[in-house]
């Protein structure tokens, strides 16, 4: 049932986001920094120089937006899936690979609605500890080269905005459309994501298969989803990082803007090179590999079928 549906969507994307979200900040924060501002050399860097700075809590800065947000996009995700997937086999036929990749398509298109705003906001909250080190060290650099200037150069206390904050601000100056910036990044990251990920876990997961009328054994569906998770999520990856540069309102010391995708592709390549669309790729595949492991774990084993089938018997 559909409320079954949304309802395990939203229970995976919960658990999912909650054991992952310090290597997603990590990944948000590798993307971002320019070849001259260099504050982080690595995941496991960024995130021992985090809890350094900003205390073990500052690895989960922007997870309650996820935490928000996670149920309906998962929850939307997977089900229009499994929609199109239906519509797409009304003839009783088994889904060939092009049907399959359609109702991946539909998917990634329809849970935009969500993800953008979403990564949106997440992506501020994320990045604002970075530019904030990236201030402190550009001040104790001037102190070192000039005392004098010590006093002028030390910059101010870091005043933590919120997504409530951020929210308010972007609808008063932009409108509903400061929510929707990098729309058609969001797109072309996500539809491309569900077109591979999506049939590759349903070719791999009916490996496992036994008998095609009985579910696969549920360590099967984690494996599969790892599996198509991390390769569909380096496959995109290039489209991840501009997505995340040109969604990100606040820059660092001396770092590029960005008028749309193709400036922001174009600056990448010139000034940082090709391996730059590659920043934060292992870091994505570990965020996404048990991520939509977990999601079709729980999917497919259907606690939400269980949980709706004990209401009657509790109010009897």
């Amino acid at each position: 049932s559909l409320p079954a549906k949304l309802i395990n969507g939203g229970i995976a994307g919960l658990i999912g986001v909650t054991c992952v979200f310090p290597i997603d900040l990590a990944k948000t924060r590798l993307q971002n920094q320019q070849n001259g501002q260099r504050m982080y050399t690595s995941m496991s860097d960024c995130l021992i120089k985090t809890i350094r700075s900003e205390g073990y809590f500052g690895m989960y800065r922007g997870a309650a937006v996820n935490l928000t947000l996670v149920t309906p996009e998962k929850a939307i995700k997977l089900a229009a899936n499994d929609f199109f997937r239906h519509h797409l086999s009304k003839d009783g036929k088994k889904l060939t690979l092009l049907r399959e990749m359609l109702a991946g398509c539909g998917a990634g298109t329809c849970q935009v609605i969500v993800t953008t705003p979403m990564e949106m906001l997440k992506i501020q909250l994320q990045d604002a500890g970075r530019i904030a080190a990236q201030k402190k060290l550009m001040a104790a650099q001037a102190q070192l080269s000039s005392p004098s200037a010590a006093g002028a150069a030390e910059p101010a206390v870091e005043r933590r905005t919120t997504a409530t904050q951020i929210t308010r601000e972007l609808l008063r100056s932009k409108g509903i459309a400061g929510l929707y910036k990098g729309l058609g990044a969001t797109l072309l990251r996500d539809v491309p994501f569900s077109i591979v990920y999506f049939p590759l876990f349903a070719n791999l997961n009916k490996l496992g298969q036994k008998d095609p009328n009985v579910k696969a054994p549920f360590y099967v569906s984690f494996l599969s989803g790892c599996v198509a998770g991390s390769t569909a999520a380096v496959a995109v990856n290039p489209c991840d990082v501009i997505k995340t540069r040109l969604q990100s309102l606040q820059r660092g010391v001396n770092e590029d803007t960005y008028s749309g995708i193709l400036d922001c592709a174009k600056k990448i390549w010139q000034k940082e090179g090709p391996m730059a669309f590659l920043k934060g790729a292992y870091c994505r595949a570990l965020v996404i590999a048990p991520l939509f492991g977990i999601a079709q774990v729980v999917y497919f084993i259907g606690i939400a079928e269980f949980l709706l089938d004990m209401l009657p018997k509790h109010r009897a």
